[in-house]
């Protein structure tokens, strides 16, 4: 627990400091433990340091621990397949990894079935590694969006991005990217960049959100 704590502060700490830099308010910066194979004590722990919501890479994975733990929420930040759509809709409250028109059809007539509302991010990719980490390229973009139609039981939150780190200018072009598709739809988007190495870089083009794992959990204990 002493362990736990004194990262989670350290992590809350680099996030203040990053946003003092920037002249934002840290209250403005989510952050979200990337829980992917930690034990469940160890989320327990964290959900008594005031957490409630984690993100995890893998649906069977991810839905084994929303069941073993109803209290808390899991939002999925990995690749989603279409056949696992239904039970990524049945055990998570968010998914950040929409990427293809195709999987938001089979989302949209999942969620009608299930008769469930799951806020949805797009991961985009703007440096072709979608063969690596997935997401949606930009000129694929307009064809997301209509599959998506702005359908009420997926509500659109932002874009997610999981930037080459040789980039230093990728957040800067994610950042531009929303502006553009803000102006488009008329209505804010959240961003959700960053990670254990590069919060700070995100945070000052405007992240909302930081995707936290090793940092505040400590090294991954394997596959559970």
């Amino acid at each position: 627990m002493i362990d736990l704590a004194r990262r989670i502060h350290e992590v809350e700490a680099r996030i203040s400091s990053a946003c003092a830099a920037c002249g934002r308010s840290p209250e403005s910066v989510e952050l979200l433990p990337v829980s992917k194979r930690q034990p469940s004590a160890l989320i327990r722990e964290a959900a008594s340091l005031g957490y409630r919501c984690f993100g995890e890479n893998y649906v069977q994975e991810g839905s084994a621990k929303a069941q073993e733990l109803p209290q808390l929420e899991f939002v999925l930040i990995g690749p989603l397949q279409r056949n696992k759509a239904k039970p990524a809709l049945q055990h998570f409250h968010e998914i950040l990894s929409l990427d293809r028109p195709e999987l938001a059809t089979r989302l949209r007539q999942m969620a009608e079935e299930l008769e469930v509302t799951r806020k949805v991010w797009i991961q985009v990719d703007l440096w072709d590694e979608a063969t690596k980490m997935g997401g949606c390229t930009q000129n694929d973009l307009p064809a997301l969006m209509e599959a998506l139609g702005e359908d009420p039981r997926l509500p659109l939150q932002g874009f997610m991005a999981i930037p080459p780190p040789e980039r230093p200018e990728a957040f800067q072009e994610v950042a531009q990217l929303r502006a553009l598709w803000q102006d488009t739809l008329g209505r804010p988007l959240r961003l959700s960049l960053g990670m254990s190495d590069d919060l700070e870089a995100a945070i000052a083009v405007g992240s909302d959100q930081v995707r936290i794992g090793t940092a505040f959990f400590g090294s991954r204990r394997g596959q559970i």
